[in-house]
């Protein structure tokens, strides 16, 4: 059994998700007021990430994550405990000041995922949520430390759950990238 960590829910095995789940909501750590978010609906694309911007629980390499239109966000509790953590990132994580969990990045500024927001569904007691799709970002934990030597146990690990590893988006999203850079060339 490998000693790697990728995350609590990971490595507990995958939890099928409902298709037909209709959202709930998420909190940050705080014990007392602690911020909630509402999300009207459920999330797509849900992967666990490897990049070095994303919050992730003490210990785990990667995070959860997936995205939903942000017309299906609101910021119900504790919106003055908000704050972005860093203001020129294309992703604006909105993070609890106090206990430091992001609760959803948005992209404000011409890009393919404008529109959409990036949301840690793990941050819900709810059940329901898709279960993670792939890996993304897999290297990434690499450049924050992670011996080079044990990928092929992380790729392992992710493999034997079903997952597909990247070193950048799945492909549908990568597609959905350069759909978008194509058609703003005017080439599509």
């Amino acid at each position: 059994m490998s000693s790697i960590t990728l995350h609590p829910l990971l490595d507990q095995g995958l939890s099928k998700g409902d298709p037909g789940f209709s959202g709930g909501k998420l909190h940050c750590h705080c014990k007392k007021n602690p911020v909630e978010v509402t999300l009207g609906g459920n999330v797509a694309h849900n992967h666990a990430c490897g990049c070095s911007k994303c919050w992730k629980p003490a210990g785990a390499l990667f995070s959860i994550v997936g995205v939903i239109s942000k017309d299906q966000v609101q910021v119900t509790a504790g919106a003055d405990k908000l704050h972005i953590v860093d203001k020129e990132a294309t992703i604006q994580r909105h993070a609890c000041k106090d206990c430091g969990v992001h609760l959803f990045g948005r992209i404000e500024k011409q890009h393919p995922f404008t529109g959409l927001d990036f949301v840690h569904p793990e941050l819900s007691e709810e059940k329901g949520w898709q279960e993670p799709q792939f890996a993304a970002f897999v290297s990434s934990i690499i450049e924050q430390g992670f011996s080079p030597d044990r990928m092929d146990e992380v790729r392992g690990k992710f493999k034997t759950l079903g997952l597909e590893t990247y070193d950048c988006l799945s492909p549908a999203l990568m597609d959905a990238i350069a759909t978008w850079t194509a058609k703003k060339a005017g080439l599509l």
